[in-house]
């Protein structure tokens, strides 16, 4: 029976790492929630107008292309305006996943990764395990600004808003996670202590 393996952790945690790894491995079908949000807003053939007409504003060029920049301006600073877009944006994810996963039934296991799954009630309960990829704060924080080319204090700001991947780096429980993979160190030893984890979880994982 198929598995749904959530991958989750705080920016610069190394989350896309681990899930390379995995694909080297074999897991091949994996679904990058995250990266599938930004192009539902243009793919759904009705979640941008319904978010448009929930949020009052239009949030298209002159052109009618989608522009993600409306959108940020108009729900970061307004947590109401942002819940009633996530209450629209995750239905039509969750939709969008069971897609794929029908589509790779045939797999073992799909990995869903996402930055930010434990923080949204809606996603309370999904997946068959969950996998917390974490690194300290210091370690994150360069990550982030290596890899995003940004101001330190830029890539700070993005990472106190995840208040949860914050609190479990610093030694916080979450009983929904099942395994909890520390990315501190080289990749080599990155790969060792994914795949002691995967056997740990899946048993014979690899195919």
């Amino acid at each position: 029976m198929m598995k749904v393996l959530v991958i989750t952790g705080g920016i610069g945690s190394g989350k896309s790492a681990v899930c390379r790894i995995l694909h080297e491995a074999g897991i091949t079908a994996q679904y990058n929630a995250d990266e599938r949000v930004k192009a539902l807003y243009s793919a759904h053939p009705t979640l941008l107008k319904d978010i448009e007409e929930c949020l009052e504003c239009v949030l298209r060029n002159e052109h009618g292309t989608f522009v993600p920049a409306k959108l940020a301006a108009r729900i970061f600073p307004d947590p109401e305006a942002l819940q009633k877009v996530e209450s629209l944006v995750f239905p039509a994810l969750i939709e969008d996943f069971k897609a794929f996963a029908e589509t790779n039934k045939d797999e073992d296991i799909i990995v869903f990764e996402s930055a930010t799954i434990l923080e949204k009630p809606q996603f309370d309960g999904f997946g068959d395990k969950v996998v917390l990829v974490d690194a300290p704060y210091d370690v994150r924080l360069e990550r982030a600004c290596a890899r995003d080319g940004a101001d330190r204090s830029a890539v700070e700001a993005r990472m106190a808003n995840q208040k949860l991947m914050n609190a479990l780096s610093e030694g916080g429980h979450d009983s929904r996670i099942d395994a909890v993979i520390m990315n501190d160190s080289d990749m080599d030893e990155l790969r060792e202590r994914t795949s002691k984890t995967m056997t740990v979880l899946f048993e014979d994982w690899k195919r």
